[in-house]
């Protein structure tokens, strides 16, 4: 994975591959799911500007959609770091780590070798 966001890291933290590959994944399903909602950020902008009552009455739709999609998106990062924070910790034991709480400020945990 040469070039891309987690080269390098895997190795540091001693990640597999198979772990990276499920991050990657998310990553582009997050992606996926940005994009779509840029497109219907710009359909309902046109709609309002429109002011056809027919084009305001879809945009409730479209902004329920945008809705469960941002919704899909925090679900997505706060399994990602969930798992991230996991994998980090278990692999790091013996080590000093820092992990992200809930409220993205860092925790700093050191774990003393038996």
């Amino acid at each position: 994975m040469e070039g891309d966001v987690f080269s390098g890291f895997g190795e540091r933290y001693h990640i597999d591959g198979k772990l990276l590959q499920s991050f990657q994944k998310s990553f582009v399903q997050v992606q996926d799911i940005l994009d779509q909602n840029r497109l219907l950020i710009n359909e309902i902008n046109q709609n309002h500007e429109s002011k056809q009552p027919d084009n305001l009455g879809r945009n409730v739709g479209l902004i329920r959609e945008l809705n469960n999609n941002i919704r899909r998106v925090a679900g997505l990062y706060a399994d990602l770091s969930n798992s991230f924070a996991r994998s980090v910790d278990a692999s790091s034991e013996g080590e000093s780590t820092g992990t992200f709480k809930s409220d993205g400020k860092v925790n700093q945990k050191r774990f003393r070798s038996g």
